[in-house]
């Protein structure tokens, strides 16, 4: 790569960039948190969730507390057109060139979107031996995640997850404080109005600045398309384009719904398509891998039987729901997905339960082990009440569990005992706030 190149974009950085106006997210560590890293720390989520804010947002935390100055700082965004070429050598390069513009070696190493290097790990590797550097990357890729890559850089590595805005950050985005007495007073449906826009469009902050419907649905469509032809096709080098075009358009029809492989081959079979369950099986991977959807297991203590069952798929954003059907036909399988993904964003490892009645999730506590359960539904009437009762309390009795969740709209709260177990039945926008 030429070394002019790499040094007209330090110089942009150091002396023209101009940080956008940011609005803080919930959980990015401070400077003063980050201050003696010793890992390379991951900041990792979907395109367009504000991974690279996330990063301003350090860096201004890190000047802001006179931790660091600009001129101790690194940022390259991999994205860039001009860094194409970028390869591993070319890192002596760019540290050889910050010392010529600043006179000393940087403390920070920023790289936005570190994936598209080629042989990134092994740069990381190279760099955090040195012991010279504090080393933050991002990627929307969820390799970035797996227990492989953290072996990979031998205990190096500690990552942190940025999704779309939660119902919780949306709030504050809406200047809108919140407190148990608020849910008892007429200020609980400034609360319930968020929340239905969130149900609507999702939590991408560039989806939710715009106001009309149209404009919101041709940038999720653009993030659908990048995600499809960039994040998928390119970064796979699939061939079979109808194939993943075909589950892509599976999942945002029926999202909150078990998507069988056998059964996807053979309806690809009837449609005079055709595709084998181990392409298949690798192609419900990549959706996952660039953050398209998230999977859940049935849950077993058998590893084989949940290898083996059909997975339960979701989006990773309900704004994708906007390319598919009406809202008011989807709406309570939308209410679902907004609760497993407040689950994935804080990490649980979710399953379905499946055996006299499906129960959506089973999920593992993370400091206890313990499991607990929840049902979600769009309200409890008199068709359905009795069925969803005795649903949840058959899986607690089998699981030997003392309590479980019912999640609704906004149904009033109660609990129901039966036999020393109890059930809790709460709005989920509520669970969405108590949540921790």
């Amino acid at each position: 790569m030429k070394k002019e190149i790499i040094k007209n974009i330090i110089s942009e950085w150091l002396e023209e960039f101009i940080f956008p106006n940011i609005k803080p997210r919930d959980d990015v560590p401070s400077g003063k948190e980050l201050k003696n890293l010793a890992e390379i720390f991951a900041i990792v989520g979907p395109r367009r969730a504000g991974k690279t804010f996330a990063m301003y947002q350090i860096i201004n935390s890190l000047i802001e507390q006179k931790i660091a100055k600009r001129d101790d700082i690194i940022f390259l965004d991999f994205e860039d057109y001009r860094l194409s070429d970028f390869v591993p050598n070319d890192i002596e390069d760019l540290l050889s060139i910050f010392r010529q513009l600043t006179g000393k070696n940087p403390v920070w190493l920023f790289f936005d979107e570190v994936h598209k290097m080629p042989e990134w790990s092994k740069v990381l590797r190279t760099l955090h031996n040195k012991r010279a550097y504090r080393i933050i990357i991002s990627g929307s890729n969820a390799r970035l995640l797996i227990p492989e890559i953290a072996s990979e850089l031998r205990g190096r590595y500690r990552d942190h997850l940025v999704l779309p805005l939660s119902f919780k950050e949306l709030l504050k985005w809406n200047n809108i404080s919140w407190s148990e007495r608020i849910f008892y007073t007429t200020r609980r449906g400034d609360l319930l109005r968020v929340f239905d826009e969130y149900m609507k469009f999702g939590g991408f902050p560039e989806v939710i600045k715009y106001k009309s419907l149209l404009e919101r649905r041709q940038l999720i469509q653009n993030y659908y398309r990048t995600i499809f032809y960039h994040d998928i096709l390119d970064r796979y080098r699939i061939k079979a384009k109808h194939l993943i075009e075909a589950m892509m358009s599976f999942c945002l029809y029926q999202s909150a719904s078990l998507f069988s492989i056998s059964s996807f081959e053979k309806a690809l079979k009837l449609d005079g398509r055709s595709g084998s369950k181990r392409t298949l099986a690798n192609y419900l991977v990549y959706l996952k891998e660039a953050f398209f959807i998230i999977t859940s297991e049935k849950f077993s203590y058998s590893v084989r039987q949940r290898i083996m069952n059909p997975k339960k798929i979701y989006l990773i954003d309900p704004a994708f729901v906007l390319l598919s059907e009406s809202f008011s036909e989807n709406k309570s399988r939308i209410l679902e997905n907004i609760v497993a993904i407040e689950l994935f964003r804080k990490m649980y490892s979710i399953y379905y339960y499946k055996e006299y009645k499906e129960r959506d999730f089973v999920i593992k506590d993370k400091i206890t082990g313990d499991f607990k359960v929840i049902q979600v539904c769009w309200s409890l009437n008199v068709d359905n009440k009795k069925r969803e009762i005795n649903g949840i309390f058959y899986a607690m009795k089998k699981l030997s569990l003392s309590s479980g969740f019912i999640l609704t709209y906004d149904d009033r709260e109660e609990s129901i005992e039966r036999d020393g177990k109890k059930i809790h039945i709460i709005p989920v926008w509520k669970w969405l706030l108590n949540e921790d």
